[in-house]
């Protein structure tokens, strides 16, 4: 097969075409399920199972697809003693909270019950291990028709009122197996590169390369060694920063070099108010409130996603008040010392990829011109189109599962 010349965006392979199992992101239905840290969480669950009867459903928030009367199956990957009866009858622990992406940067807790989500999306907890990356492209904004792209190791979960975006993960099985990627695209790419090309590969490279193109995202592929190599060198950098060292890298956290790091130099309020950050730009400082935190670049300060600033967001979902009486407003007394860390990490990795949206900027402008696969090539290649099982979930149950109240489904 004979690659494709020139770099013009009509031979660019669309996302949908390059990875074509998609899930929309977990949508909770009720706020009070997330939260910054994980012991609101444990404490909300036990003001909800305090109440009994009408005030137990009033604090659950019902929707149409879940109340306290609603049975459901248990969300795969959970722990096999996780609850299964109806939340209208629970008395036990709190299920151990996880790890999650609130929206783009922002990382919180998660209580894992099927009970509360109402669209939980149990492919992609099938598919959740240490291997997995997961590509998210953000619901559009007004601001925001074509959001960059994330990339996460976390499951993405979306508010309760908001919009739902669309999850990519890398991989359609456990320990890293079948990559959701259009069918023998790496061993094509590895035949005309000359070199291997593997699943994580081809990730970085849409990392690094992908494009907004009239109707979403696509991705150029080239076919010049060398511009391949820089472009995944690149791509794992800009993945190692998302998933904060937890994918292509030694499993370290990001940091920036000495004398960028950002650090406390003044104690930061135990109660600070909605308004109270902001930046100076010229000495570098995050003010929150009365309390600093320098250097922080103005790049980060100024760092959005989806027409949104990500430090002013992050900063509000902790500080905005939430109606009395409700679920909500279980929270911590005081600004908890974990959160000052928390977005001392948030400021270093929005600084790495302000620097590598530059980057990535500058490596466009190098390979345009090289001569890619495009996809005419690749659907003489039988490549293209993705044949349509590659569109839905693997089938992925290697053990039995058990459906609402306890009992075992059927495989």
């Amino acid at each position: 097969m004979g690659a494709g010349t020139g770099g013009g965006r009509g031979q660019d392979v669309p996302l949908d075409e390059l990875m074509p199992w998609s899930v929309r992101t977990v949508r909770t239905g009720r706020d009070w399920v997330t939260a910054p840290d994980a012991a609101s969480l444990r404490s909300r669950w036990a003001a909800l199972l305090r109440a009994s009867g009408a005030g137990r459903e009033a604090l659950f928030a019902p929707t149409r697809a879940r109340t306290t009367r609603t049975a459901v199956p248990r969300l795969p990957g959970t722990a096999a003693d996780a609850p299964a009866v109806r939340l209208d009858r629970e008395d036990g622990p709190c299920p151990e909270p996880v790890r999650v992406l609130c929206g783009p940067y922002d990382r919180q807790w998660l209580i894992p019950d099927h009970r509360l989500l109402d669209a939980a999306r149990p492919e992609l907890w099938r598919v959740a291990d240490d291997r997995q990356i997961l590509l998210v492209e953000p619901p559009a904004g007004p601001r925001s028709p074509v959001p960059e792209p994330v990339f996460t190791e976390l499951l993405p979960v979306g508010a309760a009122a908001s919009r739902t975006g669309r999850v990519r993960p890398l991989y359609r099985r456990p320990g890293g197996r079948e990559p959701n990627l259009a069918p023998g695209l790496p061993g094509l790419l590895a035949g005309v590169l000359g070199t291997p090309v593997t699943a994580e590969d081809v990730l970085a490279w849409t990392a690094a390369a992908a494009r907004t193109v009239p109707g979403g995202r696509a991705v150029p592929l080239t076919a010049d060694r060398e511009v391949w190599e820089e472009g995944v060198a690149l791509g794992r950098e800009v993945l190692r920063a998302h998933t904060r060292g937890a994918r292509c890298g030694d499993g370290t956290r990001p940091r920036l070099p000495g004398g960028r790091r950002p650090y406390v130099r003044g104690a930061l309020p135990e109660h600070p108010a909605p308004d109270a950050l902001r930046h100076d730009a010229r000495e570098e400082i995050l003010w929150v409130g009365g309390g600093r935190i320098a250097p922080v670049a103005r790049g980060a300060w100024e760092f959005e996603a989806g027409g949104v600033r990500v430090l002013a967001d992050w900063f509000a979902r902790r500080t905005a008040p939430a109606a009395p009486g409700t679920l909500e407003a279980v929270r911590p007394n005081a600004w908890p010392a974990g959160w000052t860390s928390e977005l001392l990490e948030l400021i270093t990795v929005l600084t790495l990829l302000g620097g590598l949206r530059e980057a990535r900027a500058e490596f466009a402008e190098r390979r345009g011109g090289s001569p890619v696969v495009g996809v005419s090539a690749l659907r003489e290649a039988g490549v293209l189109p993705a044949p349509p099982g590659a569109r839905r979930p693997a089938s992925v149950l290697d053990h039995r599962e058990e459906g609402p109240e306890g009992q075992l489904t059927l495989l």
